[in-house]
């Protein structure tokens, strides 16, 4: 299986000439990739400006509107921020129109949503299981670091998070760290470990309560709760969490916008 540590740093490459032929992707994908490539060897910080569209332009040696529809794509998914008048900037967990794109959580009744509050149960260090192994593309045997966090909403518990992470990208992740911790958790894997969340895949599902999980959230072993399993990756489609949420819906339900 692959071994999760980073990749070496990836060459520069100019895109390839659209006459290269109709097997190659559009140009402006071409640009797009070399975009990702540059954001995933850290040449742009998370929140950091990158050039303009007529630098890129130029860097590129392609029109400036082959640029702006790859930068119109990336923005689109959330990899980069565009704000008027200032430029475009790398996306960041620690920009509030970023911090919650991962949280899907809505309250049923407008005005009730309140703020998140995050606390951490548990954090250990452990052999990874043989499920969590093949989800993250680990060795046998390799060490993940587990998390569990407790997510309420106006005060009162909501979700109950268990996390996995690769030991060997989140070394020094510690439950001192996590504790005293203010940023969100996507935004504090970014800070600390140059680790940025992209995208991920969830599957849903309806389940009873276990008795554990059932006293956290305060409620009767059995409640029906919804199962959020997700699996999230960084650059390049590299899996970096498996995360399972148990979430109390009776005041809230899981929203998402269909495009």
């Amino acid at each position: 299986m692959a071994d999760p540590r980073p990749e070496p740093p990836l060459r520069h490459r100019t895109a390839r000439p659209a006459s290269e032929g109709a097997a190659f992707s559009p140009l402006y994908r071409q640009i797009k990739e070399l975009l990702v490539q540059s954001l995933e060897r850290g040449e742009w910080k998370p929140g950091e400006l990158i050039p303009s569209e007529i630098d890129l332009a130029s860097r590129f040696q392609v029109s400036q509107g082959t640029v702006r529809k790859a930068v119109d794509e990336l923005a689109a998914e959330h990899l980069l921020l565009r704000r008027q008048g200032k430029g475009t900037f790398v996306a960041t967990h620690h920009e509030a129109r970023v911090r919650y794109r991962f949280l899907r959580l809505a309250a049923d009744e407008e005005g009730e949503g309140g703020r998140a509050e995050s606390s951490i149960l548990e954090c250990r260090r452990l052999r990874a299981p043989a499920e969590v192994a093949r989800a993250l593309e680990l060795r046998a045997g390799e060490t993940v670091v587990m998390i569990r966090r407790q997510l309420s909403m106006n005060h009162r518990p909501t979700v109950i998070d268990d996390i996995w992470l690769p030991g060997s990208v989140f070394r020094g992740l510690t439950l001192e760290l996590l504790t005293a911790n203010k940023a969100p958790l996507y935004g504090l894997f970014e800070t600390e470990f140059g680790v940025s969340m992209v995208r991920a895949d969830e599957k849903l599902r309806a389940v009873a309560a276990p008795a554990e999980i059932a006293g956290l959230l305060g409620v009767e072993s059995g409640t029906p709760l919804l199962q959020v399993d997700r699996l999230s990756y960084t650059y390049g489609d590299r899996p970096v969490e498996i995360r399972r949420g148990l979430y109390l819906t009776d005041h809230y339900h899981y929203r998402n916008s269909l495009n």
